[in-house]
């Protein structure tokens, strides 16, 4: 079954959302400090608990999710070096280069329990995502480029990704988090049935400074009693 477009009438009512970044998760640099979006622990170490080494393609009804190539960096770059995607992010430098690029797509090492997705449609990528171990468990996050806000494309790969997640890779639980300045991201976790935890102050390296995060986690048991929405398809 395909993910975002075989919803419950419950997921059909909540609307798209703007699309924005969701802040923790992997799509570029959750293996390398120095480049890019990650979780609201800065410094947590890679928890290798599963046994699963994830190198999966994940089919929605709009997107493809895949491994980044090096061929994509040009485009991750020219993305993810907006300042509206950087600041929504914990490690995403600003400016970011091809080179910053290049560097994260290198240093990309599937550690088990993990995995890492760019976020594409045909030919053209939209962003990335991701699944990285921390010392807390598991956390998911996003980000989506400016020109494809706003279509439910976030919405959409977040759920392949939580299926993936829970369903291959074998964890019991989720975690995630957004700018609380940033409504969107938290639109999408919470169709996404995250739960609000609390609200963190951690350092953005973008703006030089710290912001809060609001924190949200999701568990099996919830995500199995919301997988109405539709499975994503693995086409490899």
């Amino acid at each position: 079954m395909r993910s975002a477009g075989i919803q419950s009438n419950r997921w059909a009512r909540m609307g798209s959302e703007k699309g924005e970044t969701g802040m923790p998760a992997s799509p570029f640099g959750f293996f390398a400090e120095a480049h890019a979006m990650t979780l609201a622990t800065p410094d947590a170490k890679q928890i290798p608990a599963h046994t699963v080494r994830d190198s999966s393609v994940l089919e929605t009804e709009r997107l493809l999710l895949r491994a980044p190539h090096s061929s994509d960096a040009e485009a991750i770059a020219r993305l993810a070096g907006d300042r509206r995607i950087a600041g929504n992010t914990l490690r995403i430098p600003h400016p970011y280069s091809v080179g910053d690029a290049q560097q994260f797509i290198a240093a990309i090492s599937r550690q088990n329990g993990e995995a890492t997705f760019v976020i594409a449609r045909g030919d053209t990528l939209f962003g990335a995502c991701g699944v990285e171990m921390r010392e807390s468990g598991a956390e998911i996050g996003y980000w989506l480029g400016v020109p494809y806000w706003g279509h439910g494309y976030a919405t959409e790969a977040v759920r392949a990704l939580i299926d993936h997640a829970f369903g291959v890779l074998g964890h019991e639980m989720l975690a995630s988090g957004a700018r609380v300045n940033n409504p969107a991201s938290r639109r999408v976790l919470e169709k996404c049935g995250f739960q609000w935890t609390g609200v963190g102050l951690y350092r953005v390296r973008a703006i030089n400074s710290s912001a809060p995060f609001d924190r949200f986690r999701l568990d099996r048991g919830l995500w199995a009693s919301l997988k109405a929405w539709g499975r994503a398809r693995e086409v490899a």
